[in-house]
Parts: C-alpha cells; sequence; structure tokens
C-alpha cells in the first residue's frame, strides 16, 4: 500500500463529510446576512364596512341554507316518484339523469351565488409598506 493510497482513505471520509455539509452551511451564512422583510400594513375597513360584510355573510348563509333544504325536499319527492316504477331499469335511469341534472343545477346556483359574495365583497386591504434599498444588492 503506498503513502499516497493510505493518506487518500484517511481523508476521504473528511472531504466526504465537508462536501455534504457546505450547501447547508452556505445556506445558513446567506440567510443571516439578509434582513428580515418589511411586515404588510393591514388597512381594517371601518365599522360600517365590516357590518355590511357580516350582513352580507349571513345573506348568503340563509340563502345557502334554504337552497339545500329545497334540494332535500325535492330528493324525497323523487325518491316517491321512484317507488311506483322499482321495476323498470328505463324508468329509474331517466329519473337519476333528472335527478342528477337539478344536483347540477343546484350546486351551479350556489357556486354562483358564493362566487358573487366573493367578488362584490370589501376585504380588508394589504398594503406593503415601502422597503428601502436592499443592502443585498451588491452580494
Amino acid at each position: 500500500m503506498t503513502p499516497v493510497s493510505s493518506l487518500r482513505r484517511m481523508f476521504q471520509p473528511i472531504l466526504i463529510g465537508v462536501l455534504a455539509l457546505a450547501p447547508g452551511t452556505f445556506a445558513w451564512a446567506w440567510q443571516s446576512s439578509v434582513q428580515p422583510a418589511a411586515r404588510p400594513h393591514v388597512v381594517v375597513p371601518p365599522p360600517e364596512v365590516q357590518f355590511q360584510q357580516t350582513v352580507q355573510q349571513q345573506q348568503v348563509r340563509d340563502q345557502l341554507q334554504k337552497s339545500q333544504q329545497q334540494q332535500e325536499r325535492r330528493q324525497s319527492v323523487s325518491d316517491n316518484a321512484k317507488r311506483p316504477s322499482a321495476n323498470d331499469p328505463r324508468m329509474l335511469r331517466q329519473l337519476d339523469h333528472a335527478d342528477q341534472a337539478q344536483r347540477d343545477r343546484d350546486r351551479a346556483a350556489q357556486q354562483d351565488m358564493v362566487d358573487r359574495y366573493r367578488d362584490q365583497a370589501t376585504l380588508p386591504r394589504v398594503v406593503p409598506q415601502t422597503v428601502p434599498a436592499s443592502s443585498r444588492s451588491g452580494d
């Protein structure tokens, strides 16, 4: 065994360890030099706007609940309509398709209601504060 190969075997685990730790060490050093980002400033709407939002939320909840109750009533009627034709698979299939179409319409109407509420809602805005030029630009 040559002295060079024995040195290589002795230092190889150390070299592998250093190479394995290097990316983490560089990342830690870079992060420690980075300045924390400025905290955003949240603008809270005035009380009358908050009240209006609360009223609108309640109206949407009430409408969704009413829609759910209508769906349950329709389903009950549909289940009762299926009883006389329980032995006719073609009729049951047609009734199932009609039920599915009604559920799809109901779901679309509910989603539209929620989307309209979300689009009109006046939510608190996040206004970023002005940040001075970063010292990282030269890094």
